[in-house]
């Protein structure tokens, strides 16, 4: 009997803790509720948010694969337009050149071979070269051309990546502040003296 009035008083002083613990704990609920909100609806995240949508890495990848330089114009990097259209052209003059002279000495080649088929020095007579030399000159032609359409390939998966790349770094928010600088510098050393220089200061 002892025992068992001792355990009813426990339940006694031990019940109305419980019961104001319980009312103690949803007056906490809303504290914690308007934390994550106020976070979650803060401005610097929807200004983030909302500058980050204007630029979409996937379809400045597209308009980049459709024509070379769209991608650029999509992220507004204009000043890359002649980097790209430059390389094109350069690339396409190159190919062109070794493509025509690949079928200039060709054709020379074919010659030598339907006039004397088993005589390596037979000489054209426009250009006067052997058929061995012409051999040599077609194969050269053509790796050089080979190896221009293959540069000319890489420049097209080039400016695609760059603009993707650079459509992800717009996500990024840049400090304002952050300045570059080249300047001269004069430093006194114990063991070499005075030395002077040139220093990149980085300001941020």
């Amino acid at each position: 009997m002892k025992k068992l009035s001792l355990c009813c008083l426990l339940l006694l002083f031990l019940l109305p803790a419980a019961l104001q613990a319980q009312e103690v704990a949803p007056s906490a609920a809303p504290n914690t509720a308007d934390d994550s909100v106020y976070i979650e609806s803060g401005q610097d995240t929807v200004l983030i948010k909302s500058y980050a949508t204007r630029y979409d890495p996937r379809k400045a990848l597209l308009y980049a694969a459709v024509l070379p330089g769209l991608g650029q114009i999509y992220n507004k990097k204009y000043w890359k337009l002649p980097l790209v259209y430059g390389g094109f052209g350069a690339l396409g003059y190159a190919v062109g050149f070794y493509q025509k002279g690949y079928k200039k000495y060709k054709s020379q080649l074919f010659d030598n071979i339907n006039e004397a088929p088993n005589n390596e020095n037979f000489l054209h007579p426009v250009s006067e070269l052997s058929t061995g030399q012409l051999r040599t000159i077609v194969t050269s032609y053509r790796r050089q051309r080979d190896f221009w359409l293959i540069m000319t390939g890489a420049m097209y998966l080039l400016q695609i990546v760059d603009a993707h790349v650079d459509a992800h770094l717009k996500e990024f928010d840049v400090n304002p502040n952050l300045q570059v600088s080249l300047e001269p510098l004069i430093e006194q050393d114990v063991v070499l003296g005075r030395q002077s220089g040139v220093a990149l200061i980085i300001k941020f």
